[in-house]
């Protein structure tokens, strides 16, 4: 089997860390996700993902994580069949294998070029699917994207690594583009950005996050168009893997969930435009 070295920046280092807790969670026993795709991917990258130090609450974090947004996205395809799906971001991302879309639906999944080289080795193709090489900060890319349908756009463990009038004009370009759509993220507070070196993914690469979040209702005020939808915590006792963790680390979290400053350091939004 060809294996595939991979040497990126830290800011992009950190898909390997998503993409490696997806994958030792699909192994474990009644997994919160199953990423057979993530699996496969991992035994053929050249990398020693060992050296990340992923512990067992961070893969269930980034299990959790990648659950609800699978939901959500399986949800809005419901409700628009015909819709085209944008995944920002989208790194080593297996998700649109793991939501099989039907062929009515159009998806695109964006990154660097580079990045999209090594999907393109890694990942097979499937019919109404595309990526496409770029930053997401770049204008023009969004104009490969048929206007003329529903927009979902997907962006996991991408807005915090981009300035923030960076987020605002993509925000903007987004709604100018589609007439209606969903916007779905996650995000972090500011005090969150302060402390983000206790983040695995920062941590284990040297990235660094730029943009906190305090009010999810800002975005709001950026575009009138703009409605927030779902404002979710990740220390809410519903998240995927509260259930999984420790009864001493459940026991922090509700002590945590009780002060509104450290709920809302790690959140998950969707907006409605």
């Amino acid at each position: 089997m060809q294996t595939e070295k991979v040497h990126f920046t830290k800011e992009k280092e950190t898909m390997l860390v998503t993409l490696y807790g997806r994958a030792l969670e699909t192994d474990a026993q009644d997994p919160i996700l199953r990423d057979p795709a993530a699996k496969e991917a991992v035994s053929r990258i050249d990398y020693d993902f060992e050296n990340l130090h992923v512990k067992w609450n961070d893969i269930l974090a980034i299990a959790a994580r990648a659950k609800v947004f699978d939901q959500w996205v399986e949800e809005f395809l419901a409700g628009n069949p015909r819709a085209s799906v944008l995944h920002l971001g989208c790194g080593l991302d297996s998700r649109v294998f793991r939501i099989n879309p039907s062929p009515d639906v159009l998806w695109f999944d964006v990154d660097y070029p580079e990045i999209i080289e090594l999907r393109q080795r890694l990942f097979p193709e499937r019919a109404n699917y595309r990526t496409i090489g770029s930053s997401v900060t770049d204008p023009a890319w969004i104009e490969q994207v048929p206007a003329d349908r529903p927009a979902l756009i997907v962006a996991e463990g991408l807005m915090y690594y981009l300035k923030e009038e960076e987020v605002q004009a993509l925000a903007r370009r987004i709604v100018n583009r589609f007439a209606s759509g969903q916007i779905m993220f996650d995000a972090i507070s500011k005090l969150y950005l302060k402390m983000q070196k206790t983040n695995v993914g920062i941590s284990a690469t040297g990235a660094r996050m730029w943009w906190g979040l305090d009010d999810p209702h800002e975005l709001e005020k950026w575009d009138p168009r703009i409605h927030l939808l779902t404002n979710l915590s990740v220390m809410d006792r519903n998240f995927p893997n509260i259930q999984k963790m420790s009864g001493g680390m459940k026991a922090v979290l509700r002590v945590l969930a009780w002060i509104p400053a450290l709920k809302k350091m790690g959140l998950m939004l969707r907006y409605q435009f």
